[in-house]
């Protein structure tokens, strides 16, 4: 199966053009107040609480934003994370996961509603344990989530199990 959420992180570059625009806007106000004639307006944390919680929302925005790729067809299951707002120009803030089926240890997937991630396990010949990626698949829909989840599941069942 292949998922894919391209459609739906198409909508993350106009929230960054409205936080920053709401950001510089009340900037600018902040500055008005502070040249004013008037003494009787005093600027206080409260004008800068607006630009705090933008901040904070575009740094929110800026961690979640990333598109997310899965393929579970053929021998292998490849996954990949990847940035956003310069997709079109660069690859940037990539994260890829490439390997057989047979090494899938196990996963992990956590959905909060405003977050969801994927974490996998990875079993290595070299390497004593599990190796760990973990990939963001916030802006996967609900159905796209399950399905990947019900493939993981049947991976993990067809691999054989090893005796001791």
């Amino acid at each position: 199966m292949r998922f894919t959420n391209k459609n739906e992180v198409k909508i993350i570059p106009s929230i960054y053009i409205v936080l920053v625009a709401v950001f510089v806007t009340n900037i600018f106000v902040n500055i008005e107040i502070m040249a004013s004639s008037d003494t009787e307006q005093e600027i206080s944390f409260s004008h800068f609480v607006p630009n705090i919680v933008t901040l904070l929302l575009g740094l929110y925005i800026h961690k979640i934003g990333q598109s997310f790729d899965f393929d579970s067809d053929g021998e292998t299951l490849n996954f990949k994370n990847n940035g956003v707002f310069f997709s079109k120009f660069m690859e940037y803030r990539v994260k890829k996961a490439e390997f057989p089926k047979r090494k899938l240890g196990k996963f992990k997937f956590v959905d909060f509603g405003f977050y969801s991630a994927l974490t996998i396990y990875i079993k290595s010949r070299r390497k004593t344990g599990y190796r760990k990626y973990t990939f963001n698949t916030t802006f996967l829909n609900r159905k796209k989530k399950k399905g990947m989840v019900d493939s993981l599941n049947k991976v993990l069942e067809t691999i054989p199990k090893a005796t001791a």
